[in-house]
């Protein structure tokens, strides 16, 4: 019977940390999402408006059924699910061994899940609502390189097996430039579609 410890995986300092300060930074918007949703129910002012312009606001998504599937605000969703990338990178940094691979994986699943979940939101925001929410777009821009990120160092390092490790070193080598193409997209599809730099 094998004796050698199970393989452990951690990510380099400077990622985890990264992935603290995008969790925060996202965690934070949706706090401010939410003060925002319970001042559109109440008709309060709410601390930090994110109205800008007719198309740069946060009303029609905030109230829209996309914009609360279960029933309540996504920023409640938002505020729950962010703790996990500050939770992933806090143990990073503080286990010495690092962490197996069910628990990257598990960690990688639902940041999938969150990625999906944005471009979805953008999808509908651009060409169904006709509006942007200016919190919602930083939650965005967190996302969206956590996710590569997250996904990048995940096959590079082998959580997914060895066969995915060439496709991780990839993922790595082009990871900015992937990030920023993915911004682009968004931004591209909104400017054509809702000429957002016209209505500021």
């Amino acid at each position: 019977m094998s004796t050698e410890p199970p393989q452990t995986y951690r990510p380099a300092r400077g990622m985890a940390v990264f992935w603290i300060g995008a969790g925060l930074i996202a965690w934070v918007v949706s706090f401010l999402l939410y003060l925002e949703y319970v001042g559109q129910l109440t008709d309060a002012a709410p601390i930090v408006s994110c109205s800008i312009s007719p198309i740069v606001t946060c009303g029609p998504n905030l109230l829209s059924p996309a914009g609360n599937l279960l029933g309540f605000s996504n920023s409640v969703i938002g505020m729950v699910l962010f703790t996990g990338p500050m939770i992933a990178g806090i143990s990073a940094l503080a286990a010495p061994g690092g962490m197996r691979a069910w628990y990257w994986r598990t960690f990688a699943v639902f940041v999938l899940a969150g990625f999906v979940l944005v471009h979805v939101f953008a999808y509908r925001s651009v060409f169904e609502f006709g509006s942007l929410c200016p919190w919602c777009m930083v939650v965005w821009l967190m996302t969206i390189p956590l996710f590569w990120s997250v996904t990048a160092w995940t096959l590079k390092a082998g959580v997914w097996g060895d066969g995915a490790r060439r496709a991780g070193g990839f993922l790595s080598s082009w990871l900015v430039l992937i990030v920023v193409l993915d911004y682009a997209l968004i931004a591209i599809s909104a400017q054509l579609r809702l000429d957002v730099l016209g209505s500021l």
